[in-house]
């Protein structure tokens, strides 16, 4: 009962960008299970998500939604607020990245890359943080960073990832000093190699040469991360904000 109360989201309107597949599914459906009524919000559908999280007895709905857009993203917290009541709990999870050498790829190529996992988590951030500060929601923002902002990933290059990653880092520091006022909290969650769709589908040798620099020699799991996004997500956290929780296997160690 007691680690219940102190990780448990019963009742709470989380928020998950990016949940349709990945990371953002598997920890939607922790948040789920632990009592929270999961959004969706992505520009692909969610139904295998949705299935997955009422399959475990969660429940939840889906809005399409761009979070490079303030007018799409102003939007699905407007219907969530009319839905829903609330904003608790924010994982702004959705992102991209781009494997190319800095002079093969394009200025455009860049942007997009920040536009999606930088501006993209600020505007969703916002979004978020206005409704909680409005309505007194003493509210928690995790933002979708990586180890790749605080490293630089070999043999791939992919510079703009890591830029953007490093930005994420440093822009949740900042909210973290600007909104304790208002008891919201905001911090982020740094993953190492994990196992997702994305990453299994990467090329055998780029996996090969992974493998040797990861002290744990291995690829993190989806479900990995469930913890430490419930632990940011609860009132087990209530102290702790401005972090970066680094989950890789301890990549970054050496």
């Amino acid at each position: 009962m007691y680690l219940e109360e102190l990780f448990g989201v019963k009742g709470k309107v989380a928020v998950v960008t990016g949940g349709s597949r990945g990371i953002g599914q598997v920890v939607a459906q922790g948040l789920a299970m632990a009592g929270a009524e999961v959004v969706i919000l992505s520009r692909s559908p969610a139904d295998d998500t949705l299935r997955k999280m009422s399959e475990s007895g969660g429940k939840g709905y889906f809005i399409k939604t761009d979070v490079t857009s303030q007018e799409s993203v102003t939007e699905a917290f407007r219907q969530i607020m009319e839905r829903s009541g609330s904003v608790d709990i924010v994982f702004n999870n959705a992102g991209i990245c781009l494997h190319k050498d800095t002079l093969e790829a394009s200025v455009e190529e860049f942007r997009q890359v920040v536009d999606v996992n930088l501006t993209g988590e600020y505007i969703v951030a916002r979004a978020a943080g206005m409704i909680m500060i409005e309505k007194g929601i003493k509210g928690s923002i995790i933002n979708m960073a990586s180890m790749s902002g605080s490293i630089v990933n070999i043999p791939q290059w992919q510079c703009s990832y890591n830029a953007s990653k490093a930005a994420v880092i440093h822009m949740t520091r900042s909210l973290a000093v600007e909104w304790p006022e208002h008891h919201i909290r905001v911090n982020s969650l740094s993953p190492g190699y994990i196992a997702t769709p994305m990453s299994v589908d990467t090329p055998k040798e780029l996996k090969e040469a992974w493998m040797p620099l990861i002290p744990m020699h291995r690829m993190g799991k989806t479900e990995e991360l469930v913890p430490a996004d419930l632990y940011l997500a609860s009132s087990a956290s209530g102290y702790t904000s401005g972090s970066d929780v680094v989950v890789d296997g301890a990549y970054t160690c050496v």
